[in-house]
């Protein structure tokens, strides 16, 4: 297992998981523009098992985790990882119970991915450095969070009801998206789009769209 790195010193050494090949060859692309002695990329992983093994062989100094991942998740990747990697969430997702369940796996930041390529060196060399780094918006739901300000077991609790398909159904539907819409954003068919919605409004007891919008509004998962 590899020492804490001292801060500023070589290039910081990334594993990067993603289960989309393009995307993590983007980011290889994005991190190489910074140039030599600056980040390097080390391994790259699809899935949890995949990330695990190339954790623990290569030995980081920061994993860039996307946060939902065959196999169980960014939160499996921290919790069976032997290492003193830092972990540095990079997820198309900004809601909340993502934002928080990351960070109360371990993580030390939590960026989206619409992230400039500049804006990510920076990012990953200051987690390697001990900072936590947040994009702006998400900061507020880790200090609301850890404030009191709202619940977050409840979150939880009511979101653990719903399999990953319906939370991204559910999130969609409560944006303002028609059933149509979300079925060509998730690639399924209308009708799969309905039977996800009847199971979530039953799971969450609630009778409507516009109760289910007021749900996810109150719980910050817009």
């Amino acid at each position: 297992m590899s020492s804490t790195p001292t801060p500023g010193t070589g290039p910081a050494r990334v594993v990067v998981v993603d289960d989309h090949a393009m995307f993590r060859a983007g980011v290889r692309a994005e991190l190489g523009h910074a140039g030599a002695g600056v980040v390097e990329v080390v391994a790259e992983a699809a899935d949890v098992d995949e990330a695990v093994a190339a954790v623990e062989a290569h030995q980081p100094d920061v994993v860039l985790l996307d946060v939902h991942l065959p196999g169980g998740g960014g939160a499996e990747v921290m919790r069976r990882a032997r290492t003193e990697a830092r972990f540095l969430a990079l997820s198309v997702s900004d809601a909340a119970e993502d934002v928080i369940g990351t960070i109360r796996g371990g993580a030390r930041g939590y960026v989206t991915k619409t992230i400039t390529g500049a804006e990510l060196v920076d990012a990953i060399r200051r987690v390697r450095d001990g900072d936590a780094v947040f994009s702006p918006r998400l900061a507020g739901f880790v200090l609301d969070a850890f404030s009191g300000t709202f619940e977050v077991a409840q979150i939880d609790t009511d979101l653990d009801r719903l399999t990953e398909r319906e939370r991204e159904v559910m999130r969609l539907i409560a944006r303002g998206y028609a059933y149509k819409e979300v079925a060509s954003e998730l690639f399924i068919s209308v009708k799969t789009v309905e039977t996800h919605m009847s199971s979530v409004l039953r799971k969450l007891q609630l009778s409507s769209r516009h109760e289910l919008t007021r749900w996810a509004s109150d719980r910050r998962l817009l």
